[in-house]
C-alpha cells in the first residue's frame, strides 16, 4: 500500500467573458472552440458555449500539474484575447446571466438539456474535479463514505462563488446551491458496502433513470473511467497555487484513508446530517466558518479544524512529496479565498464611487489578473 504512487488527475473548469463588457459573450463562439481544439485537444467543453474544460494527465508530482495547468490557461488566455474573450477562473460569473447563454452542441449535453430542464440551463458554474488513482479500486465506495466528513473544509478553501446573476450572495460559495438544483447532486448517500452502490446504479440504469453512473453528480464518486475517487465539490480555483494545495490535501487525504481503515467508519445518518450542516456553514462563512466536529459535539474555528486535519495527513504529504503544496492551506486561511478577494475588489470599488454594476466588472477584472497570475 505504501509504494502505491496515488496518481492524481486535475480537470478544471473556466468561463469566457466579453472582454469589454465583462458579461456573457457577444456572438458565436465556434471560433474560440475551433482554435482551442486545434491547440489543446485535450480540453472539454461544458453545458454553455461559454465555458471551457481542461484537464492534466495523470501525475505524481504536483510541479507537473502547475506547468500543465499553467500552460493551458496561457493558452486559452491567449485565444480568448484573439477574440475578444477574457479567462475567468472561479465558481460562478458575477455578471453573465444564465438566460442568456447558448448551449453546447454536444450530444451529451443536448440529452441533459432536454432531460433536466431549466435546471441545466441555470448551471452557469464552474468547478475543479480531482481524481485520485486507489491500489484497490474495490474500496472506493467504502472511501466515498470516510471521505465525506472532510468536503466541507475542502469547499471552503476552494471559495469562489459569491456572486450570481449580477447580484451579491452574501455566501462566499454560491454554486453547490446552483449546482443542487440539478438530481442526483450533492452530498453522495452512504453505502453500505460496494454491493450496495452496484445495485443502486443497476436499478438507476436499468429503471431508465440514468444511462450509467457518470451521471450521478455527486460532490464525491468512485470515477466509472479510472480506478480513482472524484472529487467534485471544489468550487475552480481562481489562483493555481490553490487548485494544487486542494489537490495535495484531497490526494492526502485519501491516502490517510486508505492507511487508516478505521478513520470514519461506521459513519451513519447523524453523520452525515453534520456534513450537509457543515458545508452549509462552508458555503456561508468559507474559511471563517466554524465547523463541527461530531466527536466532540461541538464547533471549531476554521484554523483549528484545518490543523487537526494536517496532522493526521502530515506522514501522508511527506510520503508523496507534497508538504509545501498542503501546508499553503494556512495561506489561504491567512490571504482569504479568491471569494474574499472578489468581495473585496467590490466593496472597495463600491466604495470608490462605483454603480453595482461597474463594481462587479472591477470584480470580473480582479478575477481575470489573479487566474492569469
Amino acid at each position: 500500500m505504501t509504494a502505491h504512487s496515488y496518481r492524481f488527475g486535475i480537470e478544471e473548469e473556466y468561463f469566457l467573458a466579453d472582454a469589454e463588457t465583462r458579461g456573457t459573450p457577444r456572438g458565436d463562439l465556434a471560433g474560440f472552440h475551433a482554435a482551442v481544439m486545434a491547440q489543446l485537444s485535450d480540453t472539454g467543453r461544458e453545458l454553455v458555449a461559454a465555458q471551457v474544460e481542461v484537464c492534466t494527465k495523470p501525475l505524481t508530482e504536483s510541479q507537473p500539474a502547475l506547468d500543465d495547468l499553467a500552460r493551458q490557461r496561457g493558452v486559452l488566455r491567449g485565444i480568448a484575447a484573439e477574440h475578444g474573450l477574457s479567462l475567468l477562473a472561479c465558481g460562478t460569473h458575477p455578471l453573465a446571466r444564465w438566460d442568456r447563454q447558448t448551449a453546447s452542441d454536444g450530444e451529451r449535453y443536448q440529452d441533459i438539456l432536454s432531460d433536466v430542464g431549466i435546471a441545466a440551463r441555470r448551471a452557469l458554474i464552474c468547478g475543479m474535479h480531482v481524481h485520485v488513482e486507489v491500489p484497490d479500486p474495490a474500496v472506493r465506495v467504502d472511501l466515498m463514505n470516510r471521505l465525506m466528513p472532510f468536503q466541507p473544509l475542502l469547499l471552503a478553501l476552494s471559495a469562489s462563488s459569491p456572486f450570481w446573476q449580477g447580484e451579491p450572495t452574501g455566501l462566499m460559495a454560491y454554486r453547490p446551491s446552483v449546482f443542487g438544483e440539478l438530481p442526483r447532486s450533492g452530498l453522495p448517500e452512504l453505502f453500505p458496502d460496494a454491493a450496495a452502490y452496484d445495485r443502486y446504479v443497476a436499478i438507476m440504469t436499468r429503471a431508465g433513470a440514468i444511462a450509467d453512473s457518470s451521471y450521478l453528480w455527486w460532490s464525491l464518486r468512485p470515477s466509472i473511467k479510472f480506478p480513482t475517487v472524484e472529487l467534485r465539490i471544489a468550487d475552480a480555483c481562481t489562483r493555481l497555487a490553490d487548485s494544487l494545495c486542494i489537490a495535495a490535501l484531497f490526494r492526502c487525504l485519501v491516502r490517510l484513508c486508505v492507511r487508516r481503515p478505521d478513520l470514519n467508519a461506521g459513519l451513519d445518518g447523524v453523520s452525515r446530517a453534520l456534513v450537509l450542516e457543515n458545508l452549509w456553514r462552508a458555503q456561508h462563512d468559507g474559511t471563517r466558518a466554524a465547523l463541527i466536529d461530531e466527536a466532540r459535539g461541538e464547533a471549531v474555528p476554521f484554523p483549528e479544524a484545518l490543523e487537526a486535519v494536517l496532522a493526521l495527513v502530515a506522514a501522508d504529504a511527506a510520503a508523496l512529496g507534497c508538504a509545501a503544496e498542503v501546508a499553503r492551506a494556512r495561506a489561504i486561511v491567512d490571504d482569504g479565498t479568491s471569494a474574499d478577494g472578489q468581495v473585496a475588489a467590490f466593496e472597495a470599488a463600491r466604495a470608490g464611487g462605483k454603480d453595482a454594476r461597474a463594481a462587479l466588472a472591477a470584480v470580473v477584472d480582479w478575477i481575470a489578473a489573479e487566474a492569469a497570475g
